[in-house]
């Protein structure tokens, strides 16, 4: 309509057209401008006017006309639009006018169900606005009803949100579920027209919750991974694509932005987040199963292919090569459908998928046919590429010469083409190749030259972590060669590297061989603590709880090495967060080994109060684990927390005696009974309690004689000896040395061997001298420690036994006994008797 046509009001003929466009009985579809929200008929149905004043005026004219002539629809109609351009300019009192004169003019008409439908709508929303509920509780009714019930209707207003949130409410206090998913509905529609989607969620959730099942659940489990992903919630948008993919498994597919919505959202969640995917969070991975299907039963070809190398990707992170040749073997099929790049790639994963699952003939199938093609089509950089992986099959295998010939063929074709990198690493394999060949200096000398052309390379994620690799390899030939400066500067230039892209496994990797140098190869207890520590921040940022509980172990025990009071205390710290890690984990064994760390360190602490707690805790949880194996252990080590100490060691004796001893019997542990009855002899000779130090010797001597271990047994007979030397029951005592020496080699081995017999043969000859007044029997024992002082060749040693000698041949006991008494005494242990 143009304004301009008719400037009088009075020219009836002026308004005609409009009339006659908007007096047309029920609905047209060139209607549908006037009741959008968006106002299109401002700029679709008008012209010729500056502002919307001049509209307005026009409108109310017409209006007046419509009247005038009894033009129902185009009366009702014009209403409609002056009461919706007062609603745009927030006069809601005077829209409130004319949408009540519409309402009256139609009297009930419903032929143009959209009109009816806005003008009660838009109505209601004002009365709402406005508090005038009890003015227009039948209008709301109907309002609501409208709202509700008719089918793929258009909103018509922004204020429509307020007559929603009335069926909500009446859907929620009637207990009317399909109400109440109808209003949650309409008003994610709403805020999704308007661009209100942060507020949008309450709405889903409520919906997902009232749909049930699919496909309506389905649906809104669509909108909701797209609102979470709006919002950054990177969890609730992977599980709400996941659970479509459950709902969706018989019939529909999941569509491939859902794929992609849930791969970036998954790699937010990973430790170090990552846009670039480089790394594949499993929590992706049953979307991906979805979209491969889709991709299958559309045939889209590229789509399956690129789906199949993600999820292959996502097997090899996780170390489970045999599913990534599953899906690289789909992917080679399809790259052989697509053209010959995509089938190169797809046969060099493949090739690379089956040297780590350790199928090196497989690979090797692949490879050779492959590098053949690739001959003939004299494409040098592909050809250097399989060479490389060629050499590492066959050094897998073992053939050292053919796979250096293939690393040499691979950087002879790097040179030629002058690509620096694959030079690099050509050379970097045949360093690696000669360290495992043990040939120190090829291997020094070709990673060297590995590192220089990585220094020229332009840096990367990518080129810096094979450099890690490579000064790792370095490191260990400078270390074999006792370079330990420069072994220590290549671990810690590796770790730099990985510090420098917040790489956390090749952290993991390097802070790995860093604690090994420093606790077994240069010894430097804080360094190695220092490094423990790194390595326990990077299995807390990579959620390795397992990981983390075993480092927590592992740094409680070089803390209490350093035996201060500082690292004593950090030392339970570490322990009690390692118990506290292994009961959520479920590992009940190793809670139990940390409850016994715990007291162990509470003793060493001097906190006696808590030691018992803790070893109780510790036993107490064996004994429910019904691991009489652990039960065992940690019996043992129980009471080694008060044998190795200096307080309360009786203690010892309740843990081993009435704990270890009975279980090791019932499991007839013999070497484990022997050692504890050992243990009990020690302690109670050291606390001077000789009586119960005979019973348990006695029976660790009896035990030794079972075992049939001579070491285990010379070890008893000593100690039963030294028992009987201290209840002064000297004969018996005697026996047992002997016993003890004849379980010696008859040849002696070694010095310590002859130091051995040196001190027992003068123990002999000391108390058959002063004990049992045998002069010539002890006279007979000196000489025999002479010998052995003499093979020995300690002069002092020879010295302090001459002079017993010339004592002993100068004492009164020499002339009043003119012949040893040995035969006269008891001789039944060494003598050859068993029975004790």
């Amino acid at each position: 309509m143009d304004l301009h046509a008719g400037q009088e009001e009075e020219e009836a003929e002026s308004f005609a057209p409009i009339l006659a466009f908007l007096d047309h009985e029920g609905y047209a579809d060139h209607f549908k401008s006037l009741y959008d929200s968006s106002f299109s008929f401002l700029t679709s149905s008008f012209y010729g006017y500056s502002e919307e004043d001049e509209l307005v005026v026009y409108l109310e004219a017409s209006r007046k006309w419509a009247k005038r002539s009894h033009r129902t629809w185009a009366h009702a109609r014009l209403c409609f639009l002056l009461g919706r351009l007062s609603v745009r300019k927030v006069k809601l009192s005077q829209a409130r006018v004319y949408f009540e004169e519409a309402i009256h003019i139609l009297d009930g008409a419903f032929e143009d169900l959209p009109l009816v439908a806005a003008l009660y709508i838009n109505l209601a929303a004002i009365y709402l606005r406005q508090r005038l509920r009890h003015k227009g509780s039948a209008l709301l009714e109907k309002a609501g009803a409208l709202l509700a019930c008719l089918p793929d209707r258009e909103s018509s207003a922004k204020n429509e949100l307020d007559v929603v949130a009335y069926v909500l409410r009446r859907g929620i206090a009637s207990e009317s579920c399909p109400l109440e998913a109808r209003a949650c509905f309409l008003a994610i529609r709403l805020l999704l027209s308007l661009g209100r989607h942060e507020e949008v969620l309450p709405f889903a959730e409520r919906l997902q919750l009232l749909s049930g099942h699919p496909p309506a659940s389905d649906t809104v489990a669509a909108v909701l991974s797209f609102l979470y992903d709006k919002k950054y919630l990177p969890h609730l948008a992977v599980a709400s694509v996941r659970q479509r993919g459950l709902q969706s498994a018989q019939g529909m597919l999941l569509p491939i932005w859902q794929v992609h919505l849930a791969l970036r959202n998954a790699s937010k969640l990973l430790v170090v987040p990552s846009e670039s995917w480089t790394e594949v969070s499993t929590l992706a991975c049953p979307a991906l199963r979805q979209a491969l299907a889709a991709c299958e039963e559309q045939a889209d070809w590229g789509t399956q292919r690129t789906l199949c190398l993600i999820m292959s990707k996502a097997h090899l992170q996780h170390r489970s090569p045999d599913g990534a040749i599953y899906y690289l073997s789909q992917a080679l099929m399809l790259g052989q459908l697509l053209g010959e790049q995509e089938a190169f790639e797809s046969s060099l994963c493949l090739a690379w998928a089956c040297l780590l699952a350790g199928q090196a003939k497989k690979a090797l199938d692949i490879l050779c046919p492959l590098l053949h093609s690739l001959r003939e089509t004299e494409s040098v950089t592909q050809m250097g590429i399989v060479h490389n992986l060629l050499g590492l099959t066959l050094q897998g295998e073992g053939l050292v010469n053919r796979a250096a010939k293939n690393y040499l063929w691979a950087l002879s074709g790097a040179r030629e083409m002058g690509n620096v990198r694959n030079q690099a690493v050509a050379l970097a394999n045949l360093g690696h190749l000669s360290l495992k060949s043990w040939a120190q200096q090829p291997a020094r000398d070709y990673l060297l030259q590995a590192i220089r052309l990585y220094g020229t390379l332009q840096a990367s994620v990518e080129t810096d972590m094979e450099l890690v690799q490579v000064f790792l390899w370095l490191a260990q030939v400078l270390v074999h060669g006792r370079q330990l400066a420069s072994g220590r500067l290549c671990y810690e230039t590796a770790l730099l590297f990985g510090l420098r892209h917040r790489h956390l496994k090749s952290q993991l990797q390097v802070t790995k061989s860093l604690c090994h140098f420093y606790s077994s190869v240069s010894p430097d207890p804080e360094a190695c603590i220092t490094y423990h520590e790194h390595w326990l921040t990077l299995a807390q940022r990579l959620r390795d709880r397992g990981m983390e509980g075993q480092l927590l172990q592992s740094l409680g025990q070089l803390y209490r090495n350093l035996s201060t009071a500082r690292s004593l205390r950090r030392s339970l710290t570490c322990i009690k967060e390692s118990l506290r890690i292994f009961i959520d984990l479920g590992e009940e064994d190793k809670a139990a080994e940390a409850w016994l760390g715990a007291g162990r360190l509470h003793y060493l602490m001097q906190e006696d109060e808590l030691v018992e707690l803790y070893l109780q805790a510790a036993i107490q949880k064996a004994l429910r684990l019904e691991e009489p194996a652990l039960a065992l252990k940690l019996y043992e080590e129980a009471g080694d927390v008060f044998f190795n100490g200096t307080r309360h060691r009786q203690r010892a004796v309740e843990y081993y005696r009435a704990g270890a001893v009975p279980l090791a019997r019932r499991m007839k542990a013999l070497r484990t009974e022997l050692r504890i009855f050992n243990k009990l002899a020690e302690l109670q000779i050291s606390l001077e309690g000789y009586d119960r130090a005979l019973e348990f010797a006695t029976l660790a001597a009896r035990l030794s004689t079972v075992t049939g271990d001579q070491k285990q047994e010379l070890v008893a007979f000593h100690r039963l000896a030294t028992v009987y030397y201290s209840l002064h029951m000297y004969e018996m005592a005697e026996d047992c040395y002997l016993r003890t020496l004849s379980l010696c080699p008859a040849w002696l081995q070694s010095p310590k061997e002859a130091l051995y017999y040196a001190k027992v043969y003068y123990r002999l000859g000391w108390l058959t001298f002063h004990q049992l007044k045998d002069a010539h029997d002890a006279t007979e024992y000196f000489w025999l420690a002479l010998a052995a002082a003499v093979l020995l060749g300690d002069e002092e040693l020879q010295d302090t036994i001459r002079s017993r000698l010339d004592s002993i041949c100068q004492s009164p006991l020499w002339l009043s006994s003119p012949g040893g008494r040995s035969a006269e005494r008891a001789r039944w242990l060494s003598g050859g008797g068993l029975a004790l």
